[in-house]
């Protein structure tokens, strides 16, 4: 296949590695020190499941250059998105598929709104992963995992060759015929341990253990709950409780990408997770008041990130 990946960091210059490692025909579409670091040097991935070091790699920043593609995968931030659908929008073609994999709920409107509904599916991925340095990503924790499917839950054949794509590089991959729930069944996970992380600024080890941090952690999960059912998704205890027992298997040190942003310093997807969760809230009548104090805390520091306050 011919894959065009946007956003060559954690996720995609991990997905995207495997892909290309295994012979597909993968272009990153990059920016800055990162592409400069891949058009010289190649793309270095570390990895709990082996390193593996592309050369060379196929990594542009200007999409004009790359011609339609198979498939999109969008694996920029959320507040990246609109962005970046602008940018691929030449390398859409009549039969391209688009994959966001960003943490969040929204990015299927957000493109189906830009691009129109055929090319959309819905994605998510599992993974922790991050760019330690220019040209090289650190695949640090999770077993990587992706998941996609149309978004009204059809079969999908445009869906299970890019599966088999992913089967052939190794790496675990399903075709849902629910995509819209098991966005929202990761969205509960991140939401809960990017927030709550952000806020205590401690990795998941030790806000999961204490408490109080723990009681805030399960009132932020409930949230979430409440407003996907409001929505018209089928969020239960059970999926309270696994997601519970996901963030207690996690490695003590987890820190999750977002609260990796806010403590560097660095714009955040805070707008996409607990920000979400209280806008979402508000238009259907369910109160959020755990994910608001997350959101109202953070948003000074997301602010000064952003050139939009100064302290």
């Amino acid at each position: 296949m011919r894959v065009a990946v946007i956003g060559a960091g954690g996720v995609g210059g991990y997905f995207g590695g495997r892909l290309a490692m295994a012979g597909e025909e993968v272009i990153f579409i990059a920016r800055g020190e990162h592409l400069q670091a891949m058009q010289s040097f190649g793309l270095r991935v570390e990895s709990l499941l082996g390193d593996f070091w592309l050369r060379p790699v196929s990594a542009v920043e200007d999409p004009e250059q790359v011609g339609p593609v198979d498939a999109i995968l969008v694996a920029v931030k959320a507040w990246q998105l609109s962005e970046a659908v602008r940018r691929i929008t030449p390398i859409v073609g009549q039969q391209t598929m688009v994959i966001p994999l960003q943490n969040g709920v929204e990015a299927p409107e957000q493109l189906v709104d830009l691009l129109g509904h055929e090319p959309v599916l819905g994605g998510l991925c599992r993974i922790t992963s991050f760019i330690a340095a220019p040209g090289h990503i650190c695949h640090t924790g999770i077993e990587p995992r992706l998941i996609f499917g149309e978004l009204d839950g059809r079969d999908s054949s445009r869906a299970e060759r890019l599966r088999a794509a992913f089967a052939g590089a190794r790496v675990n991959t399903r075709v849902s015929n629910d995509i819209r729930r098991e966005m929202w069944e990761k969205f509960l996970f991140i939401v809960g341990i990017s927030g709550v992380g952000a806020i205590t600024r401690a990795p998941a080890g030790v806000f999961r253990a204490l408490p109080q941090t723990r009681v805030l952690l399960e009132q932020v999960l409930a949230e979430v709950i409440a407003v996907a059912q409001a929505i018209g998704i089928s969020l239960d205890e059970q999926s309270r409780a696994s997601t519970l027992d996901l963030i207690d298997s996690l490695p003590e040190d987890t820190v999750a990408s977002m609260q990796r942003d806010i403590l560097l310093g660095k714009p955040s997807e805070l707008e996409s997770h607990a920000g979400a969760v209280v806008r979402l809230g508000k238009e259907h009548g369910i109160p959020t008041p755990a994910n608001a104090f997350l959101f109202a805390a953070l948003l000074p520091q997301e602010q000064r990130a952003r050139g939009q306050a100064q302290f």
